[in-house]
This record gives C-alpha cells, sequence and structure tokens, in this order.
C-alpha cells in the first residue's frame, strides 16, 4: 500500500485491518492541511475511507483479470463531499445556476437544532427536523418553533432530565458531554472496545462471488431502506461503482427533500408499506434474490415485521445486511434514535467546537457522511469474506462510534477554512433527469481504470417499480 499523506497512515493501517486480506492496489492522499471550519481532521479521515473503499474496488478488479490501478483522494475533495447539500445548484428561469429554495418552516427548524443551555448550567441539543418528530418534541417542551422560544423551554430543565424525558417521548435529542464523559458513560465505553466497523458472520451459506461485469459492483443487488444521509451515502457508494440500488420506502414516511435529492443519485425508488401484508411479501421476495440489504431504523423496528438479520439470512443465505444507528447496537442507549447534531452532542465533538460554555456544532454533517462510508466499506470487506468463506454477514455502524473514530485521529493545530470556490469546482458534475437539470458535487473518489460515476440523477420518490431492473 502506497501512502503520501502521514497524517492518513494510521488511519488507512487501522481500516485495511478489517480486511482478511492484504490489498495490492496503492492509496494517494495528499497533504492538504485543514480544509474545514473545525480543528477536527474531517478531511483526511473521510478521505481515507473513501481511498479504502477504492482499495477494495480496485481488488476486486484485479481479482477478475482487470487493470491494476491507483487511487486517490483529495482530502478537500472530501469536505465538499460532505457540504454537498449547500452547494447543488439548479437551472433558474433565465438558465443561470441557482440555489434550491428551502422552506422557511424548514429554516427556521435548523435554526432551532443547536446546543441549547439548562438551568443546571448544562445544554441539550433537541432535534426538530423531521415533521413527526418536531411536533411530539415542541409539545414535550411546551413551546412554539422558533430559537428564542426553544431555547426559553430548555433552560426551564435539568439537562439529565431532558435527556430522559426525550428518549421517552420517542423524540431525538441528547445532553452536550465532554469527550471525557462520553467515553466512561457505559454506551460510549460499549462502543470504545469494538472496532468502528463490526462485521459478523450470522449464517452460513456457500462462497460467492462479489458481481460484476462492464463496471466493478455490475450486478450487485441492493435494496436500500434508510433516509437522511448514512444509510443513503451507504447505498450510493455501492451505486457509483455500478451496483443496481432499490429505495424503498413508504409514501407515508416522512424524508427531507434536498438529503433525498442529493443522496440518492444512481439509484432507484419504489414505494412499500411494511405494515400491508401484500407489500411486506414483496418485499421477501426482492431479499431472496438481493445482495445487501441496507436499513437504518430504530433498532428492532423492521425485525418486528420479519426483516432482522437472521430472518434475511435465512430468506437468502449469503446475504450482507448493513444496521446504520445512532448510539449503536447494543448499551443503554442502543434503542434511542438520533441524527447527525445529536451524535456530535453526546460523543463530545460539540464541546469541542465551541467556545467554553457555548458548545457548537461542526458545520458540516461529518458523522452522518462518514459513517455512511463506514457502512459502504464494511458490506465491500463482507462481500470479500463472503466470496472467500461464504457466509451471511451483518455489518453494523452508528454515528456515535464514527464521531469517535474521528476523533481518535487528533486534532489540527487552528480550524481550517471551506475549500476554494476552484477547489470545489473540480468535482462538481451536472445532471439531467427527473429533477431538471443540477449541477452538484460527483463522486471524489478518483480511481484511473474504472472511474466512479452515478448513472442516473436522483429520482422522484416512488417513480419506479417494485422490481429489480436486471433479471435474478
Amino acid at each position: 500500500m502506497t501512502i503520501e499523506a502521514p497524517i492518513a497512515a494510521d488511519t488507512l493501517a487501522e481500516l485495511a485491518a478489517l480486511r482478511h486480506r492484504p490489498s495490492r492496489t496503492p492509496i494517494r492522499i495528499p497533504e492538504t492541511g485543514p480544509a474545514a471550519p473545525t480543528t477536527f481532521r474531517v478531511g483526511d479521515t473521510v478521505a481515507a475511507v473513501l481511498g479504502t473503499i477504492g482499495a477494495v474496488v480496485g481488488d476486486l478488479v484485479q481479482d477478475r483479470g482487470g487493470p491494476a490501478q491507483e487511487v486517490s483522494v483529495d482530502p478537500r475533495h472530501a469536505v465538499a463531499a460532505l457540504a454537498m447539500s449547500t452547494l447543488t445548484r439548479e437551472k433558474g428561469p433565465d438558465g443561470q445556476w441557482v440555489a434550491p429554495a428551502v422552506p422557511p418552516e424548514r429554516e427556521i427548524a435548523k435554526s432551532a437544532i443547536r446546543p441549547w443551555p439548562t438551568r443546571d448550567g448544562g445544554h441539550v441539543l433537541p432535534h426538530l427536523s423531521l415533521p413527526n418528530l418536531q411536533a411530539r418534541m415542541l409539545d414535550l417542551l411546551g413551546c412554539t418553533l422558533s430559537p428564542e422560544a426553544v431555547a426559553a423551554a430548555v433552560a426551564t430543565w435539568e439537562a439529565d432530565a431532558l435527556e430522559e424525558a426525550i428518549a421517552a417521548r420517542r423524540v431525538c435529542g441528547g445532553k452536550v458531554r465532554t469527550e471525557a464523559e462520553w467515553r466512561a458513560h457505559p454506551q460510549g465505553a460499549m462502543l470504545a472496545a469494538r472496532p468502528v466497523i463490526t462485521i459478523e458472520r450470522i449464517g452460513d451459506a456457500p462462497p460467492e462471488p462479489v458481481p460484476g461485469g462492464d463496471r466493478p459492483l455490475s450486478g450487485l443487488k441492493v435494496l436500500d431502506l434508510t433516509r437522511i444521509l448514512a444509510g443513503p451515502v451507504a447505498a450510493r457508494t455501492l451505486a457509483e461503482h455500478g451496483a443496481e440500488v432499490l429505495m424503498v420506502a413508504a409514501g407515508k414516511t416522512p424524508q427531507v427533500a434536498e438529503f433525498v435529492r442529493d443522496t440518492s443519485h444512481g439509484k432507484r425508488s419504489c414505494f412499500l408499506d411494511l405494515d400491508r401484508a401484500g407489500d411486506a411479501a414483496r418485499l421477501h421476495e426482492l431479499v431472496r434474490s438481493a445482495d445487501v440489504f441496507s436499513q437504518g431504523y430504530r433498532p428492532g423496528t423492521l425485525g418486528a415485521r420479519g426483516f432482522a438479520p437472521a430472518d434475511l439470512a435465512a430468506a437468502r443465505p449469503g446475504i450482507v445486511c448493513l444496521s446504520a444507528s445512532c448510539y449503536g447496537h447494543g448499551g443503554p442507549l442502543s434503542d434511542r434514535a438520533g441524527w447527525e447534531q445529536v451524535a456530535q452532542a453526546v460523543t463530545g465533538m460539540c464541546h469541542e467546537q465551541g467556545l467554553p460554555g457555548a458548545p457548537e456544532l461542526v458545520p458540516l454533517p461529518a458523522c452522518d457522511y462518514l459513517t455512511g462510508y463506514l457502512g459502504a466499506l464494511g458490506i465491500l470487506i463482507a462481500l470479500e469474506r463472503r466470496a472467500a468463506e461464504g457466509g451471511s454477514w451483518h455489518v453494523q455502524v452508528s454515528l456515535c462510534r464514527s464521531a469517535m473514530f474521528l476523533q481518535d485521529q487528533g486534532r489540527w493545530p487552528a480550524r481550517g477554512t471551506f475549500p476554494a470556490p476552484e477547489v470545489v469546482d473540480e468535482v462538481m458534475v451536472e445532471s439531467d433527469g427527473p429533477r431538471g437539470p443540477l449541477r452538484h458535487v460527483g463522486p471524489v473518489l478518483r480511481m484511473e481504470r474504472t472511474p466512479p460515476r452515478w448513472e442516473t440523477q436522483s429520482p422522484i420518490l416512488g417513480q419506479d417499480s417494485a422490481e429489480w431492473k436486471t433479471a435474478p
């Protein structure tokens, strides 16, 4: 393995150790210095994960007799990928590229999702994004949706009591902790004892090669039952190497429009409501010819409907299951849902990003995207193991464990700044499709002989039938 950037060396070595084989594909990560408005080594860490994904794909190509190649990732491009939703542009009436409009209520909600002081000197971050969760959170707080009202309501609580009340109401939010406090917490200690990606054999099956053809993952069938960044990024990453990805959601499921737009390139989309017997049966049929089943529901949700990893392995021996969560699987907080901002709050990232007594969010969805890329890497490693030794596999990643992995990479001496426009332009692409002309960040992993790309623009939700495009 060839490594250009010393900062990434230990990170790459840790990720490479998750594989059961040495890599033949060199990875180049140039030294660029801090490339994000934080001291956390966001660009280098994400670049290391993407580079390792490229190494696995490159090795698969060589295994089939294809050409050797180098893979590379510029950390500045990796940071641009995290900011995709703020960089996407659509054609305006005058033909110029303009930022898509965001509903005013969405902007208000975003401004209220931050750490707020509690009456005992702590801070709690309430999450207010999706309409159903927002309504329940505002009911708990007894306030209206505005930063001022949320701040005043949070100030009437003690931090621990509010965090527990949020969990009891089954909404999302978390107490701001220091990194040391998190790692002393039973949940943090449990995660620290695990690798950043957990890969577990859950059933027997004969060895099965990784599908491939014109592109490295041609023929690989992926069911994507995720939403809002981490899980969708994992499946989108497989799509950029040629996998067939079918997104499955119920039409009634709340979504965030810009996240669907930006994390669904290269996929198809269908509606199935698993509360309806016929739709659940259809998903079971799709599972029988799938290679990968990716889900990001609260732990236990799909298991109650017959789609737990063990159920999937029994229905389709050799399947690789991905479970993405906020707090991880196992431990006292594992049944709690959460998003990017919650993970930053509870793990100590907010505490460190801000000033003493004034925690702040890192202004990039670093945990979400990092978790998604780690999920894709875990899937690829599990597929390698399936090819070598058979079996069905369960891959687990979580936002909080990803935050800890990022913390483990060390810090820059000072905050950087967002990459310059001319650097971002290097990874911008244009697409056209059901959403009209778009200009957006494309795949940032560089591969000389099998360049990643998305073959289609993000679909409109539910536009496709619940079937595979290619024959099983």
